[in-house]
Formats: C-alpha cells, sequence, structure tokens
C-alpha cells in the first residue's frame, strides 16, 4: 500500500505539485505522515536554500549550454519553486540558458530532447494542429496542467508557428521552445503566476526539409499551408481561445515578417494582444535610443539624426515605427517629418520606392522617394549616401558591421549609435569589442544578444555594453496589461512602457552612461514599466478594471509625471501582485492532504 501511495502521490505532483509548498526533500514529517511517505522519500527535511544550492553544483557541472537547459527544463517541470527561485536569484547566468542564445540550439534539436524535459504526463505546452480545426475548443480545454485548482486559468499566451525563429527561419513545431522560454521570462522578469501561463506553438507544416527528413521530427510533415488556409486557421485558434479564456493576454511571437505584420494588424484593435517581435522589440529600442541620443544631444540635435536601418523585416520596420513616435511626441515633428529621419536597407540595397521591386507591403512605408532615380546596394554606399548617426542591425547578418563600416560610422560621428540587435550572437552584425576597438571607444553601443564588458587598454577603464533585451520591456507590459485588463493594447501604451523604462536608470547608472538599468533589478524596472501602462490605459478610457480605475483616476494627472508619492504607490501595488517563489501564500498547502486521498 506504501509503494502504491507513493506512485500515486508522485503522479499527482508530476500534475499539481507546482501549486504547493513544499516539493520533493522539503516536503515536512507531517505531511509525510499523512501521506504515508515516510521511509519512501530519505530522511532529511532540506529548506529551499539547501535545493537551490544542490541545483547550482549539478548545472555548473554540466559541460554545454544544451545540456543546462535540458536539466533546466527538468527541473522546471518538477520543481516549479526551485526552478524560478533559481532564475531569479541567478538572473545574469541563468537568462542565457533559458532564453537566447541557448534556446536557439535547444529548438534546432527540440524533437531531438522532447522527451527529456519533462517527466510522462507533464505538458510543456499546448500543440494545435491545422488537423485538429474541428476540435479546437475541446482540446485548449484538455490543456489542464494543474488540475487540482480550477482557479488557475492562463491570464497570458505566447503563440509561434515557428516560421521565424530567431535568425534560424523556419523551425515547425520545434519553435515551442521560443513560447516557452518568454513565458519563463514573464515570471522572472514580472512575476506572472506560471501556473497562469500558456505556450502554444500552432502546427501548419514546416518548409525546412531537414526538419522533413528528420525521422525524429514531431510536427506536421507537410509542406506549410497557403495563406488561405493559414488565416482562417489562426482565425478559428484565437476565437477558441477566447471563448475558453474570455480575459487571456495573446503574445504573436516569431511569425514570418508577412504574417507578423498582417496579424497584428487585423487582430491588435478588437484582441487583447500585442507582437513582441514588432512592438516589444521597438520598444525597447526606443528606450535605449531615447537615453543615447541624450548622451550625444551636444553635438547632435535629436531631430538632426539619420537613422539608417539594415534589414527590413517585421522587426527593423516595427523598430522604426517606434522611433518615429519619439521624435513626434518628444519634439512635435508631424509624421512625415519623423519619416525624413529613417532610412530602410534589405538585400537587395536601399529601400526605395523606384527601385523596380515589389516591396513588402510592411516596407512600403518606410520607402524612400527622394533617391532622385539613384540606386545604392551595398551597406557602405548606403552609408555613404546617408551618412547616418544611427546603425542598427536586424538582419540576421553576423558580422556585417565589419571594420570598414565601424571606421567610417567613428570618422562621421564623434560618438557613433551603433546598434548590433540580431539574435543570437553568431547573427549579431558586430561585437562589442569589435565597436569599440574600431570607433576609439567612442561608440554609443547596444547589442540585442549579450556581450563581455570590454577593457580598454590605455586607461583600463571597463566598459559595459547595453543589451537592448525584449525582457526590458514584454514582462512589464504584460503586468500591466493583465492588472489594467485594457479592451487592447494601444501605440500609447507600448510608447509608456519604453519611455518608463528609459526613466527607470539610477543615477549610478546614468552617471555610468548605461543605456538600460541593471538586469539584477529587473523587477523592479517591471514595475515601473507596468506602472506606465496601468495609468496609460485608464487615461485612454480603456481598462476594464474597476479596482484600477477607481484608484488611479483620482491622482492621474500626478501618476501622468511618473513622480511623486502615489507613483510610489502604485509601483507597490504592482509589486505586491508579481508571484514569487520566496512567499509561501504563493503555494498554498492546507488542502494538499485533502486533495491527495486517492
Amino acid at each position: 500500500m506504501g509503494h502504491l501511495k507513493f506512485m500515486q502521490y508522485l503522479n499527482f505532483c508530476c500534475c499539481c505539485i507546482p501549486s504547493f509548498e513544499n516539493v520533493r526533500t522539503a516536503t515536512p514529517l507531517s505531511t509525510r505522515n499523512a501521506l504515508h511517505l515516510t521511509g519512501i522519500l530519505p530522511s532529511a527535511v532540506e529548506n529551499l536554500d539547501q535545493q537551490k544550492k544542490r541545483a547550482l553544483s549539478q548545472l555548473r557541472a554540466k559541460s554545454s549550454s544544451l545540456e543546462k537547459y535540458i536539466f533546466l527544463a527538468w527541473l522546471r517541470n518538477t520543481n516549479i519553486r526551485l526552478f524560478y527561485r533559481l532564475v531569479i536569484d541567478e538572473l545574469e547566468e541563468m537568462a542565457p540558458l533559458i532564453y537566447t542564445p541557448t534556446v536557439g540550439s535547444a529548438c534546432l534539436e527540440y524533437s531531438h530532447i522532447y522527451p527529456f524535459l519533462a517527466p510522462p504526463g507533464v505538458p510543456d505546452g499546448l500543440y494545435l494542429s491545422i488537423n485538429d480545426l474541428p476540435n479546437l475548443t475541446q482540446i485548449i480545454k484538455n490543456y489542464r496542467p494543474y488540475p487540482f485548482n480550477e482557479s488557475l486559468t492562463p491570464q497570458i499566451a505566447v503563440i509561434t508557428d515557428g516560421s521565424r525563429i530567431l535568425g534560424l527561419g523556419d523551425l515547425g513545431v520545434n519553435g515551442m521552445g521560443i513560447p516557452i522560454g518568454k513565458l519563463q521570462l514573464y515570471v522572472a522578469g514580472a512575476g506572472i503566476d506560471p501556473r497562469r501561463t500558456l505556450p502554444i506553438t500552432i502546427d501548419c507544416g514546416t518548409n525546412n526539409e531537414k526538419n522533413l527528413n528528420d525521422e525524429f521530427y514531431l510536427g506536421i510533415r507537410k509542406k506549410r499551408v497557403s495563406d488561405e488556409e493559414f488565416y482562417p486557421f489562426v482565425d478559428a485558434v484565437l476565437k477558441a481561445l477566447t471563448s475558453v479564456y474570455p480575459d487571456l493576454l495573446v503574445q504573436f511571437e516569431d511569425f514570418s515578417s508577412e504574417h507578423a505584420f498582417d496579424l497584428l494588424t487585423k487582430y491588435r484593435d478588437n484582441l487583447f494582444c500585442f507582437n513582441d517581435d514588432i512592438q516589444g522589440t521597438g520598444a525597447v529600442v526606443l528606450s535605449g535610443f531615447i537615453n543615447a541620443v541624450r548622451l550625444v544631444e551636444k553635438d547632435v540635435h535629436p531631430t538632426k539624426h539619420r537613422i539608417l536601418f539594415f534589414g527590413a523585416g517585421s522587426a527593423g520596420v516595427g523598430v522604426a515605427k517606434q522611433l518615429l513616435e519619439f521624435f513626434k511626441i518628444e519634439h512635435g515633428m508631424s509624421e512625415e517629418e519623423a519619416k525624413k529621419l529613417v532610412w530602410l536597407v534589405d538585400t537587395k540595397g536601399l529601400v526605395t520606392s523606384d527601385r523596380g521591386d515589389k516591396l513588402a507591403s510592411h516596407k512600403v512605408y518606410l520607402s524612400r522617394s527622394d533617391n532622385e532615380g539613384r540606386q545604392y546596394k551595398s551597406l557602405m554606399d548606403v552609408i555613404e549616401y546617408v551618412k547616418p548617426t544611427v546603425l542598427i542591425g536586424l538582419s540576421s547578418t553576423g558580422g556585417v558591421f565589419d571594420e570598414t563600416v565601424l571606421k567610417r560610422m567613428a570618422e562621421l560621428n564623434k560618438n557613433p549609435i551603433i546598434f548590433p540587435l540580431s539574435n543570437p550572437m553568431v547573427n549579431a552584425e558586430c561585437t562589442f569589442e569589435d565597436a569599440m576597438r574600431n570607433t576609439d571607444n567612442r561608440v554609443i553601443f547596444a547589442s540585442g544578444t549579450g556581450f563581455p564588458p570590454f577593457v580598454e587598454q590605455v586607461t583600463g577603464k571597463i566598459r559595459y555594453p547595453g543589451q537592448g533585451n525584449n525582457m526590458y520591456i514584454f514582462p512589464g507590459l504584460g503586468l500591466g496589461a493583465i492588472i489594467a485588463r485594457p479592451v487592447k493594447i494601444t501605440d500609447r501604451q507600448i510608447y509608456a512602457s519604453a519611455s518608463a523604462l528609459a526613466e527607470s536608470l539610477t543615477k549610478e547608472e546614468y552617471d555610468q552612461n548605461f543605456l538600460y538599468p541593471a538586469v539584477q533589478r529587473i523587477r523592479r524596472v517591471s514595475a515601473e514599466v507596468a506602472a506606465a501602462v496601468v495609468v496609460t490605459a485608464v487615461d485612454e478610457g480603456l481598462a476594464r478594471n474597476p479596482e484600477i480605475n477607481s484608484m488611479v483616476k483620482k491622482d492621474l494627472k500626478e501618476l501622468l509625471s511618473r513622480s511623486g508619492e502615489k507613483w510610489q504607490e502604485l509601483i507597490k501595488y504592482v509589486e505586491e501582485r508579481m508571484w514569487d517563489p520566496n512567499h509561501e501564500k504563493a503555494f498554498p498547502t492546507e488542502s494538499l492532504i485533502e486533495k491527495s486521498k486517492f
């Protein structure tokens, strides 16, 4: 009976132990006695600190990042409290392992490592195949990782079709690592309850021949469906999701550029949603750009910048549109005036209206018509033509900002602003070291992936690169949206998140010319971003949370200034709603024994 009881208990744990305080070796003797587990678990009763120390020891003994990823995935699926204690306490070490750059390797190998990421019966996410079209609603209802607690309905879903994973291309169902990783950062960065997150991959096939020929590939083995099938299927998925979970926030992630823009355009005004590749990337780059403009303002007036984008996909155009908002809102420029500050370069050269090819719809908005019929094919040709003050890379072309490019930018500008934003690291347009060496240490730098500090040879001064990591934006944006429950996510809310991030630096960080705050402060930063989103949603009249409306409206003027006592009170209100693995209230135990009676 004891062994049977233990096996039943383990099965129970696989589904719902994350919702309880004590797990495995931390299970107290009283609970062991009640569940007839005495003698089946080892005698020691440990605390969370001891468990964390052991987990760190095991993790650091792994020889590769992929092995560490697999270890952490198993830990997340068997001891969620310990996993997030580890991630939150050691975020600098853990973030590159649970998301970029390691998640790229994990996605490439996902069908091969999938069985080793979780115990049997523990779902890592929801897979919706186009073959499931007639049964979507029931399938969504089937996804119940915490069946013993019906209150844990999802608050946020990250959804991908795997068609454009990072800079790796079409990975099909192997792209599931991205929604899983993003949602882990929502938890670590902003305290979204991990039990109320929903990773989704929609499987419409793949055009990746390697996947189609891989005997272990776990997705549909056929080419991607046409747009005539794709868009109705996505529509059916979203209708089914919102019928089951009406208050669900949906984040679109890593769709192909055309689909990403089309889906955002179609749903942004009638669905509680946003696209992190377009809006989140745009916001985090805008935030760094705001602080970069401040650093060079003595030499370049903000309205005199010339901004060159190398890469004109969904992320590049999304970032460009966000930067236009800065010039419009902060400097009173018209939309047409602001557009004149931006040039796009794609694989065919400078994006112009008379280039002779059919431009993708998202590029038309920023195509140039003032080129007097001249076309510029290479990046250096465009640089000589534009003479940019800002060079932003979102091309997934590693090393394209080479020595020639960097030195020319340094000749053109006292402090060139260079943002190589492509992920993973091998796709970054340049490294921090290369940028520093080739600009005489004068570069204002932010990257999409993390680079090590650079030591100046003459002075010995340590310089730290900015990292325009979306983690600074989307967790706080999501938390603020969940708290305020606006009818829709608007451009003003996105801009407020970027502006709040730019203002979140401490005096010490400003004095060191940082573009972004220290990642160790991410939860405080996310609280400030969330508070800004909340205030903006109320000011727009879109917030649906009565408590928030009542609280914010009476002090709206002060809160819009993001200063004073009321602003700090709102930040505290947000922080108190963050899930924390250190808080016992996040893991109620009173019903453990009753719900474990088999």
